[in-house]
């Protein structure tokens, strides 16, 4: 049970993570935009990839973090990628889930659709959360109980103001049943669009209006800790289809995001 009372985050601290988050994404990312050599860019798995600017930015922010809160730790997307044991204890004391690049085959591709992402959690609970789309020039922030903001302005989730749903439904990692259900929720849905591949942008793309909701057949903590948090903050929901709440500790498949007008099951 979350300690309401508990506050990780102070306005210096806030403050100094989304600095370095801005600094990384300016020396460490956006460089390498456009400007990628072909041995610079790799794959962990089929259509899954990894560039320099993936890892040099996590091993800035990995070190940075860890020393703004004495005793926390920090688990980062390529360092699990290459010991996946440092998933183990994210419901135990404080942790910093880091995701350098998301959206990193976008970024190969010349796409604005990344993102550099951070989200502190306290005993598996989600604290704070920091989504900075430096293409886009858009950094989401928030903390539990105390709201969204983007750019420094507090922000809500609206709707997409069409007559019918718009939605997000990528097929990428969808099984079968999965793609079962994507076929019935069509149904209801006037506009479907493929998804961004990019969670960062795809969660705050159902605050800003642009679409209703969002599936998501993985759910890798980086992926999902400040994007749910922040579209909650804003109002929305983010959880399991079976109607679950999110949580970093629950990585079943099948999530949703969406504005607070949406009901789809």
């Amino acid at each position: 049970m979350a300690d309401p009372n508990f506050r990780p985050t102070n306005p210096e601290l806030f403050e100094a993570v989304a600095k370095l988050i801005r600094s990384v994404a300016a020396e460490q990312i956006m460089p390498r935009r456009r400007h990628l050599l072909r041995e610079q860019i790799n794959e962990k798995t089929p259509g899954d990839l990894v560039t320099i600017a993936d890892h040099e930015a996590e091993a800035r922010l990995t070190e940075a973090l860890a020393g703004l809160i004495p005793g926390s730790r920090v688990v980062g997307e390529e360092a699990v990628s290459a010991d996946p044991g440092l998933l183990d204890g994210l419901d135990r004391g404080c942790v910093w889930l880091v995701d350098p690049l998301d959206g990193t085959g976008n970024f190969v591709a010349g796409s604005p659709h990344f993102a550099v992402m951070v989200a502190l959690l306290q005993g598996g609970v989600v604290e704070a959360g920091w989504i900075f789309q430096p293409a886009h020039g858009l950094f989401y922030v928030a903390e539990r109980g105390r709201g969204a903001f983007c750019n420094g302005s507090p922000v809500r989730a609206q709707p997409s103001g069409q007559s019918g749903l718009i939605g997000a439904f990528p097929t990428r990692y969808a099984n079968e049943s999965q793609r079962q259900l994507i076929d019935k929720i069509r149904e209801n849905v006037d506009l479907a669009l493929p998804g961004l591949m990019c969670a960062g942008v795809d969660y705050t793309r159902c605050i800003d209006g642009t679409q209703d909701f969002a599936l998501f057949w993985r759910s890798l903590p980086w992926d999902h800790a400040p994007g749910a948090l922040i579209l909650t903050e804003a109002g929305g929901w983010a959880g399991w289809m079976d109607g679950a709440p999110y949580s970093v500790c629950d990585q079943r498949p099948g999530l949703v995001a969406r504005g607070p007008h949406v009901s789809l099951f």
